[in-house]
């Protein structure tokens, strides 16, 4: 695979027919919710899962998207979506990079970067980031 960036955390995805909208392709909303899969499946591989979130009473939410659509995916293809966390004040905010590929071809489908910012669960506020997510997360900075 030809990733943007080394020490990529990757998904496997098909293309199913739910995905679909009236113009054949995936539709731009599915892959914003591939997006958030595959952030919580790499959190999950560094320690942090929805438990610690309500435990620790934080959460990492999203301030913002920035999604380029390279090209279409269509029924039955079979994709692989890369992420990768590229930096973190170590208080406040985090950003994620995410890739989408097609296998089949090497054709980049999407590119794309999420911020997010550390919230109190209890009271959607902005709170500072707890030291399990300091170092989980940080980890994974490339």
């Amino acid at each position: 695979m030809s990733w943007d960036r080394p020490g990529a955390f990757v998904i496997d995805l098909t293309v199913e027919a739910m995905h679909i909208d009236e113009l054949g392709h995936a539709n731009n909303a599915v892959y914003v919710s591939w997006l958030e899969r595959s952030a919580w499946e790499h959190s999950r591989s560094l320690g942090l899962d929805l438990g610690d979130y309500r435990r620790l009473d934080r959460a990492m939410a999203v301030l913002r998207h920035e999604i380029d659509y390279l090209a279409a995916a269509y029924l039955g293809e079979r994709l692989q979506l890369a992420t990768w966390i590229v930096d973190s004040d170590r208080r406040l905010k985090m950003k994620r990079r995410f890739q989408l590929l097609r296998p089949m071809d090497g054709t980049t489908l999407l590119r794309a970067e999420t911020t997010f910012v550390c919230i109190e669960l209890s009271s959607g506020k902005p709170k500072r980031m707890p030291l399990e997510f300091i170092e989980g997360y940080g980890r994974a900075l490339s």
